[in-house]
């Protein structure tokens, strides 16, 4: 395929190396800026991770022009809805996800069954840690928001998560140190015990590969998509 890298930074390079070992053409790269519609002809997918205030644009942008888009950045979900039409009324695919690894996302459908479980014990309160490396700009992580909608969809008592201790809801903490790629921590405290389940990536690269295979995946696709539709989970 002719893929797009929009956003050149770490992960746009890892994303490049992967894309390359795996057979594809790098046939545009964007470094910020406007686009220049005339390189991007002929592309079949675009993989964008930018910074949060440049993403939606970025990604409407795209899917105008009927660019199928798949996305990682974090933070920006406030609009994400805007481009999930956009995708549907430009009859083109858009795949975004907070964390491309199958290990990350093996990690949300386990968590969302231990929620589950650990429902039942209200003696139990859940809590979120994430660890990313200080160039890492939003906090808590799409990743950590997640795994937190992951509890709440079984916590009816919680109404969503918070970073300032807000009562009824569930606590996510960040910290920002290098050279993290990412570590996970869901815990079920009690008096007695505590319950985790965490995830720590070991480098960036099973990242770049889940957004190369949903890449892959995604051209021909009309609508919003996750990476549960990529691995069938």
């Amino acid at each position: 395929m002719n893929i797009a890298i929009i956003g050149y930074g770490r992960m746009g390079k890892t994303v490049e190396k992967i894309a390359t070992q795996r057979g594809h053409t790098i046939s545009y790269i964007h470094k910020g800026g406007s686009f220049n519609t005339d390189e991007l002809r002929g592309v079949d997918v675009a993989i964008e991770f930018t910074q949060p205030d440049a993403a939606r644009e970025n990604i409407m942008n795209l899917l105008e022009l009927r660019i199928p888009v798949v996305s990682g950045t974090t933070g920006w979900l406030e609009h994400k809805g805007d481009a999930d039409a956009a995708a549907q009324a430009n009859q083109v695919g858009f795949l975004y996800a907070s964390n491309f690894s199958l290990g990350v996302n093996l990690f949300f459908v386990m968590n969302e069954r231990l929620a589950r479980l650990m429902s039942d014990h209200p003696e139990y309160v859940p809590t979120i840690h994430e660890i990313h490396h200080t160039g890492k700009k939003d906090a808590p992580s799409g990743t950590a928001i997640t795994a937190a909608e992951g509890v709440l969809s079984s916590y009816d008592e919680l109404t969503g998560w918070t970073m300032s201790g807000e009562e009824g809801k569930i606590s996510i903490s960040a910290d920002r140190i290098d050279p993290y790629f990412g570590t996970h921590e869901v815990s079920y405290a009690s008096s007695i015990d505590t319950i985790s389940l965490k995830h720590e990536a070991h480098s960036r690269e099973g990242f770049a590969l889940g957004a190369v295979i949903a890449a892959e995946w995604l051209p021909g696709k009309v609508g919003a998509f996750d990476m549960r539709d990529v691995l069938g989970l």
